[in-house]
């Protein structure tokens, strides 16, 4: 599922690069080689790298 329709960032890109690499999403964007356009995507894109860290917290 795309996460970030302007950028075609994927959900599973998005969530990879969270177990990798430090930042907030919009971090996360410039090192997928993108950044945030309309910016609708951003909160839900938060929320997935939120969670993608717990899940590597725990």
């Amino acid at each position: 599922m795309y996460i970030c329709i302007c950028n075609a960032i994927r959900e599973s890109d998005l969530r990879s690069a969270a177990r990798r690499q430090n930042g907030d999403a919009e971090a996360l964007y410039q090192r997928l080689g993108h950044q945030p356009r309309c910016r609708q995507c951003l909160s839900a894109a938060q929320q997935i790298v939120a969670t993608e860290r717990s899940f590597m917290a725990a």
